[in-house]
C-alpha cells in the first residue's frame, strides 16, 4: 500500500513539473513573440522653440508615440543624449544647427532599430523629458540647472555644477573594459570601446590623419595598454593605439587616405565607425574645397622662407629647386592644413610662384617666372623661323580634305600660312612660313612647314580622320479606316382618272400626270394612249444606288398605285501601311520620298494659263546624332500626303487639294528601340432623317414618308520610328 502511495506521489510530482515547464515555455514564447513583433515607432518631425529665462524646447513628433528614452549627459564637451529603443527616423536631415544662446546643434542618428538624439551645448544644464501621445518634448533649462516642471511624471536628469560633477566622477570607478575592432559589411572599420560607466566623459577630435578619443578620469587596464595593427583587414584604419596619459585614457585611431568617421555611444559601448567616402561624395567635397593634399601643421616664428619650402618638400617627397632670389623670413601658425594650401599661402605672402614638372617643384618670384617663360616662347619662335621646311603628302581616308584644310587655313586662297596683315585670318596650326595645297581628286593635302607643325597636323588627322558611324532609320506609318453606312427609304406614286357625265377628273402624285404627254390618264385607261409612270411619284425619298429594293404596284379600273422600298448598308475596313527606311551617317541629313507630282492648270490675272505641280508623297526627312552612351537623337519630319478633291480658284482655274499627314519632332531613342512618335484618332458619326412634313411623323405609317440615314466613319493614324546603329563589323561585310 505504501508503495502505491509513493508511486502516486511520484506521478503527481512529475505531472506538476511537466505542467510548470509547459507554462514557462508558453510564457517565454509569448514574450519572444511580443518582442519580435513589437511595433516600431518612427520620428517624423522635429521642431524647436524658445522659452523664458534662456530655456528652449525640442519637440519630436511621432504618429504612434515614442517609447521612454534612456538619457544621460556629458559635461565636457557639454552634451545631452537621449536613446529610443525600437525607433527609426524619417527626418530629412541628421544635423540641425541651433541659434539659442547655450546651444550649438542637434544630431539625430538611427541605426539597428535605435534612434539617438544628441544635443551639443556650450555649458552643462539640466533637462527634462515629457512624454505625450504625439511624441516627446525635451525641455533644456538655464545654466543653473533649475527644474523646469514640477509635479510631472517625467524622466528627469538634473546635472549639478561642473565641479560637483567632476568630484562625483572621481569617486566612481571609471575604466575602459575592452577595445575591439571588426570590419563592417561595407568595408568600414568599427572600433568598439567598452566602458565600465556609461557616463564616462569623452572628447573626440580629428588630428591630421588620426581620430583621437580622450576619456577623462578613466583608468586603462595594463592588458589594454597596447597598439593593435589592423592594416590586414582592408579598412581605412591601420592601427589603434591605447595609452594612459595621467588621469586621461587616450585612444588614437590612425587611418590612411580620404575617410569619414562617425562616433556614437550605445549604453556602455562607445563605437567609432571609419569608412571610405564614395566617389560622388569625394567630387562634392573637392568641388567645395580646391586643396586636396595631405594635412600638416606648421608653427614657426621668423623662420626663413627657404626652410619652410624645404619642410613642405620633405613632407611631400618632392624635389625642390628654389631660385637665389627667394629670400626673407615668415611667421606662420597652420594647424591641420592641406600641404598644397600651405604652400600657396607661403608663396602668395612673399610674391612667389611655382611650376611643377613631374616630382620637381620650381619656386621663384612670380615676375622672374613670367619673364623666363616669355623668353622661352621667343626662343621657340626663333627655332621655328630657323628650322628647315619639310614637304609631306597627307592622304585623308574618311574625311573631306577640303573641310580639313579649312580647319587650319587662314586665307581665302588655297595656300595657307600665317598672315598677320589679313583681317580675316584665324588661328592656324601652321607656322607663318607654312603652306598647304588641297588635291581634291586624290583627297590629299600637300603640306610644307617645319617638322613640329607637320607632326601636330598628323596628330590632328589621327583624331578626326575616322569613319563616321552609320544609322539606319525605319519609320512605319499605319492608317486604319473603318466606315459603316445604313440607309432606308421609300418611293411611291398614284395616278387615276374618272369620267362621269363626260367630265374628266384626274389625280396623281405630280402635276405632270394631269393631261400629260405622251398621253393623259384617260387615253391610258381608254386604251388610246400610254401613261409615263415616272410622272406619277407622290413621295420620292428612295435610296440612291441602293443595294436592294422591293417594288409593288396596283392597277385597278381607272386607278394606279405603285410603291418601292429601297435600302443600303455598307461596312468597310481598310489599312494602309507605309514603311520608309533610310541609311545615313552621324549628323548627316537624309531624305527619302515616294509618290507623285500632280499637274494642274493655273490662270493668272491676265488669263494666261500656267502648268504647275503639287507633290503628294510619302517622305522621311531625318538628321541623326549618335550620343556617347550609344543612343540616337533625331530631328524628324515624316509626311504622308494623298490627293484630295479638285478645288476651283477665283480666276477660273483649279487646284487639287492635298490630304496631309505629317509629324515634325526631335526625339532621343535607344539603339534598336521603337518609339511611337504620335497618333491621330478621328471619329465621325451622322444620323439623318428626310421626311414629308406631318405625314412623316405619323406612327408606323410615317415610315412611308421618311428616308433614314446612319453613317459612321473612324480613322486612326500611328507613326513609329526605329533607329539602328550599324556596327563596324556589318560595314566590313
Amino acid at each position: 500500500m505504501r508503495n502505491f502511495e509513493e508511486l502516486g506521489m511520484n506521478v503527481i510530482k512529475q505531472l506538476a513539473e511537466a505542467m510548470s515547464k509547459t507554462v514557462m515555455a508558453v510564457i517565454s514564447s509569448f514574450i519572444l513573440f511580443q518582442s519580435a513583433f513589437a511595433e516600431t515607432a518612427t520620428v517624423d518631425d522635429i521642431s524647436f522653440s524658445t522659452l523664458p529665462g534662456g530655456q528652449f524646447e525640442i519637440k519630436l513628433g511621432a504618429a504612434s508615440g515614442l517609447p521612454e528614452p534612456k538619457s544621460f549627459a556629458i559635461d565636457s564637451p557639454a552634451r545631452i543624449v537621449l536613446e529610443f529603443d525600437n525607433t527609426s527616423s524619417a527626418l530629412d536631415k541628421k544635423k540641425y544647427p541651433l541659434a539659442f544662446d547655450n546651444a550649438q546643434s542637434v544630431v539625430v542618428l538611427s541605426t539597428g532599430g535605435k534612434t539617438r538624439l544628441i544635443v551639443n551645448l556650450q555649458d552643462p544644464v539640466g533637462f527634462e523629458t515629457l512624454q505625450d501621445k504625439d511624441g516627446m518634448r525635451l525641455l533644456i533649462g538655464a545654466s543653473s540647472g533649475v527644474s523646469l516642471a514640477d509635479n510631472v511624471d517625467t524622466s528627469t536628469f538634473e546635472l549639478p555644477s561642473k565641479n560637483i560633477s567632476q568630484n562625483v566622477a572621481s569617486e566612481r570607478s571609471r575604466e575602459i573594459t575592452d577595445v575591439d575592432f571588426r570590419r563592417g559589411e561595407n568595408g568600414e572599420g568599427l572600433v568598439s570601446i567598452g566602458l565600465a560607466d556609461a557616463n564616462t566623459l569623452v572628447d573626440v577630435s580629428q588630428v591630421g590623419q588620426n581620430v583621437v578619443l580622450n576619456f577623462y578620469r578613466t583608468a586603462l587596464p595594463e592588458t589594454l595598454n597596447r597598439k593593435l595593427d589592423v592594416i590586414d583587414f582592408a579598412t581605412p584604419i591601420t592601427t589603434i593605439d591605447s595609452k594612459k596619459d595621467g588621469s586621461t585614457t587616450q585612444i588614437v585611431i590612425a587611418a590612411t587616405g580620404e575617410y569619414d568617421y562617425l562616433a556614437y555611444q550605445a549604453d556602455d559601448q562607445y563605437v567609432v565607425s571609419v569608412k571610405r567616402p564614395t566617389q560622388e561624395e569625394l567630387e562634392k567635397r573637392n568641388s567645395r574645397f580646391e586643396f586636396t593634399g595631405e594635412k600638416l601643421s606648421l608653427n614657426f616664428q621668423d623662420i626663413e622662407v627657404r626652410s619652410v619650402l624645404q619642410l613642405i618638400a620633405d613632407f611631400t617627397d618632392l624635389n625642390l629647386v628654389a631660385s637665389d632670389t627667394v629670400v626673407g623670413n615668415i611667421t606662420l601658425r597652420l594647424k591641420n592644413v592641406p600641404w598644397d594650401q600651405a604652400l600657396e599661402i607661403v608663396l602668395k605672402s612673399k610674391g612667389l610662384d611655382k611650376r611643377q614638372e613631374g616630382n620637381v617643384l620650381l619656386v621663384a618670384p612670380a615676375v622672374e617666372i613670367a619673364e623666363r617663360e616669355r623668353l622661352q616662347v621667343e626662343a621657340n619662335k626663333q627655332l621655328v623661323e630657323l628650322a628647315p621646311l619639310v614637304t609631306e603628302f597627307v592622304r585623308v581616308k574618311y574625311a573631306d580634305a577640303r573641310e580639313l584644310f579649312d580647319l587650319f587655313n587662314t586665307d581665302d586662297d588655297e595656300s595657307g600660312g600665317g598672315n598677320e596683315d589679313d583681317e580675316n585670318a584665324t588661328s592656324s596650326i601652321l607656322s607663318e612660313r607654312g603652306s598647304a595645297i588641297v588635291d581634291e581628286r586624290t583627297n590629299t593635302i600637300i603640306l610644307t612647314d617645319v617638322q613640329d607643325k607637320i607632326d601636330d597636323f598628323y596628330r590632328l588627322i589621327k583624331v578626326i580622320d575616322i569613319p563616321v558611324k552609320q544609322v539606319e532609320i525605319e519609320a512605319r506609318i499605319i492608317i486604319a479606316n473603318t466606315d459603316f453606312r445604313k440607309e432606308v427609304g421609300t418611293r411611291w406614286g398614284v395616278a387615276g382618272v374618272r369620267n362621269p357625265g363626260g367630265d374628266i377628273f384626274e389625280f396623281g402624285g405630280q402635276r405632270n400626270v394631269l393631261d400629260s404627254d405622251p398621253g393623259s390618264p384617260d387615253e391610258f385607261f381608254g386604251g388610246t394612249g400610254s401613261l409615263d409612270l415616272s410622272e406619277s411619284l407622290a413621295v420620292d425619298l428612295g435610296v440612291t444606288n441602293p443595294s436592294g429594293s422591293l417594288a409593288l404596284g396596283l392597277l385597278k379600273d381607272n386607278t394606279f398605285i405603285d410603291l418601292e422600298l429601297s435600302a443600303l448598308e455598307s461596312d468597310g475596313f481598310g489599312e494602309i501601311l507605309s514603311q520608309p527606311k533610310v541609311l545615313t551617317g552621324d549628323k548627316q541629313r537624309a531624305i527619302i520620298k515616294a509618290g507623285s507630282e500632280i499637274p494642274f492648270e493655273d490662270l493668272d490675272d491676265e488669263g494666261i494659263s500656267t502648268l504647275k505641280f503639287k507633290e503628294a508623297v510619302l517622305k522621311l526627312d531625318v538628321t541623326p546624332q549618335i550620343t556617347p552612351d550609344h543612343r540616337v537623337i533625331m530631328s524628324l519630319v515624316v509626311t504622308q500626303d494623298t490627293i484630295g478633291e479638285i478645288v476651283p480658284t477665283a480666276n477660273g482655274g483649279s487646284v487639287p487639294s492635298i490630304n496631309v499627314t505629317e509629324v515634325e519632332t526631335k526625339v532621343l531613342v535607344g539603339d534598336g528601340q521603337t518609339l511611337v512618335l504620335g497618333g491621330i484618332f478621328q471619329m465621325e458619326e451622322l444620323n439623318g432623317v428626310e421626311k414629308v412634313p406631318v405625314l412623316g411623323d405619323i406612327p408606323y405609317l410615317g415610315r412611308l414618308f421618311r428616308n433614314e440615314i446612319k453613317d459612321s466613319t473612324k480613322r486612326e493614324i500611328l507613326i513609329f520610328i526605329t533607329p539602328r546603329i550599324i556596327g563596324d563589323s556589318l560595314l566590313d561585310r
